[in-house]
């Protein structure tokens, strides 16, 4: 039997000069072995690894950050809660250091897990798909979750698990890192709410705007903790101010809830989200938590209950799973966050009994998202998400 390579086939060849020898002879035979098709295979693979990559980056939206603002702040709950030095917790502190240390080791690890996985795939859309990102700045909801990765950052510094001077050069060098770029939007987003140009604020304003106020209130509080009082009361004051003009005009319903899906429904938490955060922020500059603080605080849990005695505007958008869920998470998380500084101020078992609900809701909520994320994962990147209309086109606004 002879064996020859030829290319594409098999080819059974028999030898002419052995059947004319002996008939009863079993003839030689050519043996061709392609392996072309093996490397057109290993094309076609790495071609289609290609496709589903550019198919994820063409799916993602800076809405996903919504669950890296989640995890990073309910990891500092935890380490408010796990505070040795917080008085409305005891019942916590009874659990052996070598217990809760490592969980909320795993907390924060898993957290910037989440968010390092999120910033490069957003990052690599930037370089591949920068029209798409284009689309986002664009659109007044997509611009606001534009704020989100350097809220989480900030957020995630702050709930650092091991001991770090706030004062300390690395800390101050990643405030700026991750504070500037909130800066830049604000000058860019919150410009051209007052200059000529259709995107006044009347017109752009929706719930997801608040974002841009945490970012300031978020950056503010930083600030306060490095002893940087300047630059955290201009951080303040920023985002403050536009917090109320955002909140009068939302108020008044000239724009933003009618321009929101009901898949997109659970951002109006985030009414409660911005005063629990200027609770928040305000403390850590005055050192206190004082009337004003406790001003912010009562909005929030006002703003907060209201919607919670709303379930049917929730109805629609809990028919299908989508992204959007996690916006229940974080703004939970904030005032249970503000909450164990009321319960620290004002001793008595009101206080007390708020924070330990609000708390436990938050550890609820969050548990229930992950649980819903593992299940629906296959469904995670919709082709029907509304966040996507806005990233099909760079040069125009879609509407919700």
């Amino acid at each position: 039997m002879r064996i020859t390579p030829v290319l594409d086939e098999i080819i059974l060849i028999p030898n002419s000069t052995h059947e004319s020898e002996n008939q009863n002879t079993i003839p030689d035979i050519d043996i061709t072995i392609d392996d072309s098709s093996l490397s057109s295979l290993e094309k076609r693979e790495d071609n289609h690894s290609l496709l589903t990559l550019f198919s994820m980056l063409t799916r993602i939206h800076a809405g996903y950050f919504r669950i890296s603002l989640s995890l990073c702040w309910e990891t500092l709950l935890w380490k408010t809660l796990l505070d040795p030095t917080n008085n409305e917790t005891k019942f916590l502190h009874r659990v052996p250091q070598i217990i809760y240390r490592p969980i909320l080791i795993f907390l924060w690890s898993f957290a910037l897990l989440i968010l390092v996985l999120l910033s490069l795939l957003y990052l690599l859309k930037c370089v591949f798909r920068f029209k798409l990102v284009k689309g986002e700045f664009l659109h007044h909801v997509g611009v606001n979750y534009l704020f989100a990765p350097w809220i989480s950052w900030l957020i995630l510094l702050e709930s650092y698990p091991f001991i770090i001077a706030p004062k300390h050069v690395g800390y101050k060098a990643l405030w700026w890192i991750f504070a500037v770029p909130v800066i830049i939007l604000d000058v860019k987003v919150y410009g051209q709410w007052f200059t000529k140009g259709k995107r006044f604020l009347t017109a752009v304003a929706n719930p997801t705007s608040h974002l841009s106020v945490i970012g300031n209130l978020v950056g503010a509080r930083a600030a306060a903790k490095m002893g940087w009082q300047e630059v955290s009361v201009c951080l303040f004051s920023l985002g403050m101010v536009h917090y109320l003009v955002l909140f009068v005009t939302l108020y008044q319903r000239l724009s933003g809830s009618d321009r929101l899906p009901a898949m997109l429904r659970p951002v109006f938490f985030l009414f409660s989200a911005a005063p629990s955060m200027a609770s928040l922020a305000w403390a850590s500059i005055t050192g206190t938590f004082d009337t004003t603080s406790k001003m912010f605080f009562f909005l929030s849990l006002f703003l907060f209950t209201s919607l919670i005695c709303r379930p049917s505007l929730f109805k629609k958008s809990m028919r299908k799973f989508n992204v959007a869920w996690w916006a229940y998470s974080y703004p939970v998380t904030l005032l249970a966050l503000a909450s164990t500084r009321y319960a620290k101020e004002v001793k008595g078992q009101v206080p007390h009994t708020i924070m330990l609900t609000l708390s436990s809701l938050s550890v609820l909520v969050i548990i229930a998202l992950l649980l819903s994320t593992a299940l629906y994962s296959k469904i995670l990147l919709r082709d029907d998400d509304p966040s996507l209309k806005h990233t099909c086109l760079s040069e125009t606004h879609s509407e919700y």
